[in-house]
């Protein structure tokens, strides 16, 4: 009798909750037709979904036009009578341990009797607003089954009072958006054990779940972007701090683009590309978001680059204004490269710029655009150039990279997917902002998503670094495998102690290093890899995903493709296609004129230049770039696999492998090292030991006391090309 009233009163119940979800959180469900598609053909349909809050499977029953469906809830929630109330007026449910692999039987029995199944795979309400561990449970049901999964993003309930959310500004009614996302089914597993196979599945509903948490990525501007985290997180938050030691909240961020945009604004023209070259500090990123914010395109220069890679850079971008520091210039002693510079029409200094502010514009900024500052933004689409960027110039001239704001913010999302980044984190960002992975992971990432960023001017001051992270206790480090290992040498073993997360990319983190951090600090690098084209990551390890020796799995959202190369027996060049992929280059030789990434795949995809090998379980293991193979009597030799060997027998120096013509082999290889003891000798006998080819030894063995790098981090292969040919 009471089944049959509960029944009654259920569809009644659901309008009024339907109609009261709407006034008070302003629902809105997207691709509601895809889940009527899905739940009129499947026979077996499981619903899988993000985990925020306690009213999670309350709006997805209200929301979701599946009917009489079963929510698989933890055993814990029914402990305690008001949900165990609220679930027995609302719907059906079946209490498990997802932790209990037995308890999933249960769970197998009803989706196979033909009921949609609705389950959170994570088990618990996220305590960090990113994806926590997910079980294999769900995973093995759906693959018992046969099962079609529908994944379903929940946004906005983390920042209600209904989330497990700490430290953050909550609200009483945020608004709550539900995203149905196209059907799928779990790769079928044959081989393998049953612990093995349930594993797979495990890993293969990971990876449907970060894109599910990708699925909510902002689709608008970096500015819009920017104001939206403002009005989330309060003007009054402290976000941004540098090396002047003065700490700015959101509202003095907003302060500095709002000005620094509308003085810049009057001296350039919409979609011009304007040059920046100005070091890491909180300026410099108001004027990024200034310009930004009134569709201008910040084109960020390289100042360690020399006078012909920015001749290059401006030539390729047309770049008729530089905007630069005074001060800056002075210290960098950067005037006879200014001088040295054609083409530009003006340099303006940033001194001047904040003189020519008048009172009316002063008057605009108080009395309108901090109020109203979404009103300041000039129409511009997700589509449009959003920064240029350039290619560090190791094996060649810079080439400008156009990045859309589609790009930076897919990346970001990306990250956050399969990284929980939170506002209780304070990165400390060393990379240049000229520098992809210094932009958008080491700067953007945090302002947007409202964790605090200490922005420093150079990754060089290897004693002061670590020192810095101490004192301010910073959880995020980004950094290159050089400049990592130099930190840790000067490093006191207490100094990174905050430390959550340190992330490696740009260039190869070699076997001392990464060892060197674990056994000093007891961190675990996070080895990812990417390129300016690709906005920049590509692959990262992560605490959920990580194996030793490679660079991780694919960001979602992203495609690959392996192009195979004659002589190398795994692996090929990568290819990749997704929302993080370039609008295309500016190049020297062609100014102005955006070309599209190439490639032989198809439109929309890019070709890496690296080879690379992905493993059955996703992890890409990174072989070398095509440019940096050598062909030794007929035979195709890594010049990577070189340095690995020279690290080997001799870990405590610095290597790098080029090469110059042979008459009698075609090319011969020359090692360069900081390691003066290092004879071929030593080389030949670790080349045995782990199986190395002979053609892999290189002959001859030139000592030096540094070797050449780049601005970025990144070891200068032109230079080292250039000495390889004189030795």
């Amino acid at each position: 009798m009471t089944n049959k009233l509960l029944s009654l009163s259920r569809p009644m119940l659901y309008v009024i909750l339907r109609a009261l979800a709407r006034v008070l959180f302003r629902v809105q469900v997207r691709g509601v037709e895809a889940a009527l598609a899905v739940a009129g053909k499947a026979d077996r349909l499981l619903v899988v979904a993000n985990h925020e809050s306690f009213l999670d499977g309350i709006l997805l029953g209200l929301f979701l036009p599946i009917p009489q469906p079963v929510f698989v809830v933890h055993t814990e929630v029914i402990k305690h009578t008001l949900w165990r109330v609220g679930l027995n007026l609302l719907a059906d449910y079946l209490a498990v341990d997802p932790a209990n692999p037995m308890a999933m039987k249960r769970v197998v029995k009803l989706v196979e009797s033909g009921r949609p199944v609705v389950i959170f795979p994570e088990g618990r309400i996220t305590l960090t607003g990113s994806l926590m561990k997910v079980y294999e449970g769900p995973a093995f049901v759906a693959a018992k089954t046969g099962a079609t999964l529908l994944p379903v993003r929940l946004h906005g309930l983390s920042q209600s009072y209904f989330s497990r959310m700490t430290g953050r500004r909550r609200r009483l009614f945020p608004a709550i958006t539900l995203t149905v996302l196209p059907s799928t089914l779990l790769p079928a597993v044959q081989s393998g054990s049953a612990r093995e196979r349930r594993h797979k599945a495990g890993e293969s509903l990971r990876r449907l779940m970060q894109e599910i948490a990708f699925a909510q990525t902002s689709h608008q501007t970096l500015y819009a972007c920017l104001c939206d985290v403002i009005a989330h997180h309060g003007r009054g938050r402290r976000v941004l701090e540098d090396i002047k030691q003065v700490e700015y909240s959101y509202q003095d961020l907003l302060k500095m683009a709002l000005v620094l945009g509308r003085l810049a604004g009057r001296i350039t023209r919409p979609d011009e590309r304007v040059g920046l070259l100005l070091p890491n500090l909180a300026p410099t990123l108001g004027l990024f978001l200034g310009l930004v914010s009134q569709r201008r395109v910040p084109a960020m220069l390289n100042y360690t680059a020399g006078v012909d890679g920015m001749q290059a850079a401006c030539t390729a971008a047309q770049i008729r204004t530089l905007i630069t520091s005074r001060a800056f210039v002075e210290q960098a002693r950067l005037g006879d490269k200014l001088a040295a510079l054609q083409g530009l029409e003006r340099i303006v200094y940033l001194e001047d710029l904040r003189a020519s502010m008048r009172f009316t514009d002063k008057l605009w900024l108080m009395g309108w655009a901090l109020w109203f500052p979404r009103s300041v933004e000039v129409s511009a689409s997700t589509e449009d150039a959003a920064v240029v960027l350039f290619t560090s110039g190791s094996e060649g001239k810079p080439k400008g990279v156009v990045l859309s704001h589609r790009a930076i913010l897919s990346n970001i999302g990306q990250m956050r997917a399969v990284i929980d980044f939170t506002q209780e984190d304070r990165v400390l960002n060393v990379l240049p902002i000229f520098h992809c992975f210094g932009l958008t992971a080491g700067t953007l990432l945090p302002v947007l998503t409202g964790a605090s960023l200490f922005l420093y001017p150079s990754p060089l001051h290897y004693r002061v670094i670590p020192e810095l992270a101490y004192e301010r206790g910073c959880t995020v480090l980004f950094g290159t495998a050089t400049f990592l290992g130099n930190y840790a040498r000067f490093a006191h073993p207490y100094d990174f102690y905050r430390l959550r997360y340190v992330v490696a990319g740009a260039e190869k983190l070699s076997i001392p290093v990464r060892d060197q951090w674990f056994e000093k600090f007891g961190i675990r690098i996070l080895e990812g890899y990417g390129a300016t084209e690709t906005s920049p990551v590509i692959a990262v390890n992560t605490p959920m995903a990580f194996r030793g020796g490679t660079v991780g799995q694919l960001l979602p959202a992203l495609e690959y493709h392996l192009a195979p190369v004659p002589g190398i027996e795994r692996g090929g060049v990568l290819h990749v296609r997704g929302p993080n992929v370039m609008s295309g280059y500016l190049k020297a030789d062609q100014p102005g004129v955006l070309q599209p990434p190439a490639s032989d795949v198809g439109p929309g995809w890019y070709e890496t230049g690296d080879i690379v090998d992905v493993d059955d379980d996703g992890f890409l293991h990174i072989v070398g770039r095509v440019k940096r193979f050598a062909k030794v009597a007929g035979e195709m030799v890594s010049l990577e696999a070189v340095e690995k060997l020279a690290y080997a027998a001799a870990p405590g120096a610095t290597h790098a492998a080029s090469t110059q013509p042979d008459a009698a082999k075609g090319e011969a290889l020359v090692l360069f090292t900081t390691a003066a003891e290092l004879q071929r000798a030593a080389l030949q006998k670790t080349a045995q030991q782990l199986g190395v080819a002979e053609l892999a030894v290189p002959r001859k063995i030139v000592v030096v006391s540094a070797l050449p790098i780049l601005g970025t981090g990144k070891t200068d292969y032109v230079t080292l090309k250039k000495m390889a040919e004189e030795a």
